[in-house]
């Protein structure tokens, strides 16, 4: 049984990821929804626009790299707001 191959293109690469990030941030400004299920929102986005927009073609190969879209937004939020909070907690100056 051979793998298949699943092939991303720009759009997977450097558009999914912000939209799927940006769309989760109004959803949480717009709703009251529970933080614990912003990572959820968030796998859901990525799999609506992996399967309806950049793999319409292919059901399998749309889920599996929707799942890599919501993730990669959600571990980019999470590092972001770490960092941000490190500096924030931080008292070393750069003279």
């Amino acid at each position: 049984m051979d793998l298949p191959t699943i092939q991303t293109n720009i759009w997977g690469a450097v558009l999914a990821v912000p939209v799927v990030l940006i769309v989760t941030e109004l959803i949480k400004w717009i709703t009251r929804i529970p933080h614990k299920y912003i990572p959820t929102v968030a796998t859901i986005l990525g799999v609506l626009i992996s399967v309806f927009y950049s793999h319409r073609h292919d059901l399998p190969a749309g889920l599996f790299m929707g799942f890599f879209y919501g993730n990669a937004a959600v571990g980019t939020y999470a590092g972001m707001k770490t960092a941000l909070t490190a500096y924030r907690k931080s008292d070393v100056t750069y003279d």
